[in-house]
């Protein structure tokens, strides 16, 4: 391990506004192409880019929500580049003065540690189109409904020594967005991505080497499997003689590899200057205190809260504030049950997410509600189902079979609770397993088990669990 991996990141946010960020254009996704570029998101001569006030409040919003310095006065620059999806031939972004910096965020690890990343600056600007190379005839085709979107681009500092940092702090910054209802997340559609800024380093070393920009990940796995690939390709070349050239790469998943797209341009490469077309955007303190009154609880609050007030683990409260709705759902849950908030942690982690990835549904149309699982859970706690038939009527209400007392009464699968009922359904497995009950009296502890599940085998899985235990023990003496 004579190599250090240093990593940055840049996450293009798409704002969720209703409209682009210097125009009155729809930002919907899914319209047919170039139905949603208007004269001023195609470059038109004449037309004017007026600012969303919008965008400007959900920069602010995430800059209060990491800590950062909030620019009361912040520019838009021309940043000059040629290529197809760009009609105008520059895009407006914030070079030297971004409306947000200086922040951190501090991103928990698998092994359980803590990684603090630097936040360098958070700038507003427009996206640009998009280019289609799918049926054309070995020509491209031009979107433009995208041109002009807005996007809080978010800069971290070199802070991350990993892939696995850096994947960890990607879902971070996406938990974190969502939460703030800033940016819906969809990584498919391209509404939350990132380019990495990938380099190595002796260990020891501190000056940076030469880095190289992989370019448009869009998922998770892809952002750590890139930089793994290019931390090697990257070590490779150096222990082979040769020097890392900075430029930018694109990943190829299906050849797990990166690949030269282009010279890494500086930014005088850009020609930026001020837009003279737009004002200085000027935040005063009113705005910014009107914005901190509409923060939610962040997911770190909320983990903790989940941990202290619910007697959860720090892993099960992890992973049910990862979504703000699914944290939402599970506390729904909790206040209308009587079960205990860690079983009700379990069925939203475990039949609930495993039914939604099954069926690729999203939480927000979950055919089981929270009111519902609460149900079932009550009928658990009250003894009138056991857990495994619970799971059973789960999948029925799930597929639309009814209300879980529907189900319940139409497959018959009320628990069987009576102690007569149970004492000769033991009777009957004690009879007819002679050699087990003989190896449970030679003090044999294991055999209970096999025992139990007999009777349970014996009542289709009705019995009532806890009483064929005692139920048994009783009967053997023991």
């Amino acid at each position: 391990m004579t190599w250090e991996t240093v990593i940055g990141l840049e996450i293009h946010a798409q704002l969720a506004t209703a409209s682009k960020i210097f125009s009155g254009a729809s930002t919907k996704y899914g319209a047919a192409p170039n139905t949603q570029a208007s004269l001023v998101d195609l470059g038109y001569p004449g037309v004017l880019p007026v600012l969303n006030g919008d965008a400007v409040r959900m920069a602010v919003k995430f800059g209060l929500a990491t800590h950062c310095k909030i620019a009361q006065r912040s520019i838009f620059a021309r940043k000059n580049y040629f290529y197809p999806d760009l009609p105008k031939g520059y895009q407006i972004s914030q070079y030297e003065l971004p409306i947000v910096h200086g922040g951190h965020v501090d991103v928990q690890l698998p092994d359980g540690s803590t990684r603090h990343v630097n936040i360098v600056r958070a700038h507003l600007e427009e996206d640009a189109g998009k280019s289609l190379h799918e049926d054309f005839a070995g020509m491209s085709g031009i979107d433009l409904n995208r041109a002009g979107t807005g996007l809080l681009e978010i800069v971290s500092a070199p802070d991350m020594r990993s892939a696995q940092e850096a994947g960890a702090y990607m879902r971070k910054i996406h938990a974190l967005v969502r939460y703030l209802e800033i940016c819906d997340g969809n990584l498919q559609e391209g509404s939350f991505r990132c380019d990495a800024n990938v380099s190595v380093r002796r260990v020891g070393d501190t000056k940076l080497g030469t880095r190289t920009e992989l370019k448009n990940l869009n998922s998770f796995r892809f952002v750590e499997k890139a930089i793994e690939i290019e931390r090697d390709r990257q070590i490779e070349l150096i222990e082979g003689g040769g020097k890392v050239t900075q430029e930018t790469r694109l990943f190829d998943p299906d050849r797990e590899e990166t690949r030269p797209m282009r010279s890494k341009e500086e930014a005088n490469d850009y020609r930026y200057f001020p837009d003279p077309d737009l004002l200085p955007i000027a935040v005063d303190d009113a705005l910014i205190e009107r914005v901190r009154a509409t923060l939610p609880e962040l997911p770190d609050a909320k983990r903790e809260r989940f941990t202290n007030a619910y007697s959860l683990s720090a892993y099960d409260a992890d992973v049910l504030t990862v979504d703000k709705r699914l944290a939402d759902y599970f506390e729904a849950v909790v206040k209308a049950t009587k079960a205990a908030p860690k079983i009700a942690a379990n069925w939203v982690m475990g039949e609930l997410t495993g039914a939604l990835n099954r069926t690729n549904v999203d939480i927000d149309a979950s055919r089981v509600s929270a009111a519902t699982l609460a149900a079932l859970l009550d009928k658990i706690e009250a003894g009138t189902i056991s857990g495994k038939i619970a799971k059973e009527v789960f999948e029925a209400v799930w597929n639309g079979e009814g209300s879980v007392d529907a189900v319940i009464e139409k497959r018959g699968l009320v628990q069987i609770s009576d102690t007569g009922a149970i004492d000769k359904l033991v009777a009957e497995v004690i009879a007819a397993n002679a050699a087990q009950v003989e190896q449970f009296r030679a003090g044999k502890q294991q055999v209970l088990g096999f025992l139990v599940g007999q009777v349970m085998k014996m009542s289709k899985g009705k019995a009532n669990p806890q009483q064929v235990n005692e139920a048994l023990r009783k009967q053997l003496g023991a």
